[in-house]
């Protein structure tokens, strides 16, 4: 990633993507005007668009691009300019049928959708290497273009391709990690269930099996099939590169996919991008929302990041699609903004008439624009607006969440001691926890410099290298804080239980050891006293042994009845907690206040509902406040609200549903 690229626009960027390839030449000229009244100053284009800008192979047409770019420059709008890989058109199949995706049952997918393609293919790969080159040849430096958009949402909705030329990359990626049969052998344990293999050609995918696949293999797959996507997208960007000189960039989605390492593909980009949909049966979806943001900014090594979609209100894709409530999508745009994005964008800008997104939300919905929709969007962009100051200025965290995709991976892989102990539902309920006591985190990789954090939560570390469990014994030895959560330290980079059993890369920081899982039926409960008060435990128990540790909470029922339960070890400077069990955000509630004093953290006395973002900027800092309760909330704080232009003189009154952008004061510690 390169250090603060950006596009060249002032202020805050607002917009959305942009399909006008489904409307009359006329419905532009409307659009633009509309795009004016609403403060639109960026848009995506061409996402979508290869069989118009290459109806046959070779014939291009790049007329009506270049009418819409001129129209749009016109206006003072600037383009997001989209390269179409991710649907290639139906001459595209027909010529080279070996370039559809082979699932892991055998079926070939047809066309008809997105995202068919084999990212394995060489045609596939000449042909987006082709497009990319000539749109930045054309449109490398048209003024309207600032940024360019590589593909849409890898890996959705298809990654995996076991096709025979999926395949045949496999092994050649396989013999890069591992030289020898030798190597990949005993990376794999294949000497279980007599997998051993003595020729690369008979090395297999992980296709349909009688029972499940090596899970060694299956987590070499996993980034086998990350890096193949990365190479898609590396052969676009380069191609781009070599005729232009604006930022390139690709839409992630982070914590809502769940096939791209994202502490990787920032490295590729030049600025950080992210996709965000709310999911509709989780009633705190605000919560995921933060989450999601957090962890986008922090891929971004913490320099702004856009947004380049989120919805207006219904999706189209869920089982029901919720419509948001009024004010809720200035309350998610804010959201978004408090944790470090710069900018605000959404799917898409007209509402389609036809195809599968049609009953998607839209900027300019089915109902126009006397629409609450319509209406919410144009103040948004008055209020972003209205804030443009806070474009640059950062946010700071003393608490770090550790993510790691491979563990991901990893985890969620079949067989494990209980399905229930999953790792985004752990990751969610203690970034919830945090969210609640109104603690602004960061999240990092297990095995970044952790140095500047007081506090490190490691909710769901179920792969822990042996270098990680070394840089976090380090971190407490140094006098840091590390709470570590159920199942984590179990297994190497190769899914192989560690030398020494469950947890021994964090048996010195923790001064625990694990002799036992004792998992719950489904269904059942236990119950975990912390210093006399109980706390509701579901799902999993440990036979936990202290090696150093003193016991702070313990079992009072089920498999684990009298063992710890929740544990406390001074180790060196620092202090190691471990919690053995399945808490939720509520119940965590109870053991968390003494991990905050061991880290210095302080927290937030606030409304339950109420969620206060800073953002640090180089003369003053900036106070996102987000009310998203029906009551009415205060703040203690002194500035001016730049959504309103109001004096605040101690105490900010957020009505309920309510939003505030405060300039004020350059604050001190770095909590929200």
């Amino acid at each position: 990633m390169t250090a603060d690229a950006w596009p060249a626009l002032d202020g805050l960027v607002y917009g959305g993507d942009y399909n006008p390839e489904q409307w009359p030449r006329e419905v532009w000229d409307e659009d633009v005007r509309l795009m004016r009244e609403a403060g639109v100053n960026l848009v995506s284009v061409g996402i979508f668009s290869w069989a118009m800008l290459e109806p046959k192979e070779g014939l291009y047409d790049f007329a009506w691009m270049d009418d819409l770019l001129d129209l749009l420059h016109a206006h003072g709008i600037s383009a997001d300019l989209g390269t179409p890989s991710v649907s290639p058109p139906a001459w595209f199949f027909d010529a080279y049928p070996d370039a559809r995706v082979t699932t892991k049952d055998g079926t070939v997918m047809g066309f008809g959708s997105r995202g068919m393609a084999s990212h394995a293919s060489p045609e596939y790969r000449a042909a987006i290497e082709r497009m990319a080159g000539e749109l930045a040849q054309r449109y490398g430096s048209h003024p309207a273009v600032v940024l360019w958009h590589v593909h849409n949402e890898y890996g959705v909705p298809v990654a995996e391709d076991f096709g025979p030329r999926a395949v045949a990359s496999w092994h050649r990626w396989l013999q890069e990690r591992y030289s020898t049969l030798e190597g990949l052998n005993s990376a794999w344990g294949t000497a279980f269930w007599g997998q051993r293999y003595d020729d690369w050609e008979h090395v297999v995918a992980p296709a349909a099996t009688p029972t499940i696949a090596n899970p060694a293999m299956r987590l070499d797959w996993a980034r086998f099939t990350d890096d193949q996507l990365r190479e898609c997208f590396r052969i676009e960007r380069d191609a781009i590169r070599a005729h232009a000189t604006q930022p390139i960039t690709t839409n992630f989605m982070a914590h809502q996919s769940w096939n791209t390492d994202l502490w990787k593909w920032a490295q590729e980009v030049d600025v950080v991008a992210d996709d965000h949909y709310l999911w509709s049966p989780d009633e705190d979806a605000h919560i995921g929302l933060a989450l999601s943001a957090d962890l986008t900014r922090s891929v971004a090594g913490g320099a702004p990041w856009m947004l380049l979609e989120h919805s207006t209100s219904a999706v189209n894709w869920q089982g029901r699609n919720i419509a948001k409530r009024p004010g809720e999508m200035r309350r998610n745009a804010l959201t978004h903004l408090g944790r470090g994005a710069d900018a605000i964008m959404f799917f898409q800008w007209r509402a389609s008439r036809s195809g599968a997104e049609k009953f998607h939300s839209a900027m300019v919905p089915h109902a126009g624009t006397d629409s609450r929709v319509f209406r919410e969007v144009v103040e948004l962009g008055a209020h972003l607006k209205d804030a443009a100051e806070v474009q640059g200025s950062r946010v700071h965290a003393d608490v770090a969440v550790l993510y790691d995709w491979e563990s991901l991976w990893a985890q969620d892989l079949e067989w494990r001691p209980s399905d229930d102990l999953q790792f985004r539902e752990r990751m969610r309920a203690y970034y919830e926890r945090l969210w609640r006591d109104g603690v602004t985190v960061d999240f990092a990789h297990p095995e970044h410099d952790l140095s500047r954090y007081r506090l490190v939560v490691a909710p769901a570390s179920y792969l822990l290298t042996a270098s990680a469990g070394r840089n976090l014994t380090r971190y407490v030895e140094n006098g840091g804080t590390l709470l570590v959560s159920a199942f984590s330290g179990i297994v190497d980079e190769h899914d192989a239980v560690h030398e020494g059993g469950f947890g021994a890369p964090l048996k010195d920081a923790l001064g625990v050891t694990v002799e036992e899982f004792l998992p719950l039926r489904e269904g059942e409960s236990c119950t975990v006293d912390l210093d006399g008060t109980a706390l509701p435990a579901d799902v999993w128990s440990e036979h936990m042994r202290l090696a150093g540790a003193d016991a702070r909470g313990t079992f009072r029922d089920g498999p684990a009845a009298g063992m710890p339960a929740i544990t406390r070890h001074s180790h060196g400077a620092g202090h190691g907690w471990y919690v053995g069990t399945r808490l939720s955000a509520a119940a965590l509630a109870g053991v968390m206040p003494a991990i905050y004093a061991d880290a210095g953290v302080e927290t937030a006395a606030q409304a339950e509902d109420l969620e206060v973002v800073i953002r640090r900027g180089d003369a003053h800092d900036f106070v996102i406040a987000v009310n998203h309760g029906a009551a009415d909330a205060e703040l203690e704080i002194s500035g001016t609200d730049l959504l309103t232009g109001a004096a605040i003189d101690g105490t900010l009154e957020l009505v309920g549903g309510g939003v505030a952008v405060v300039r004020t004061a350059r604050q001190g510690g770095g909590h929200g």
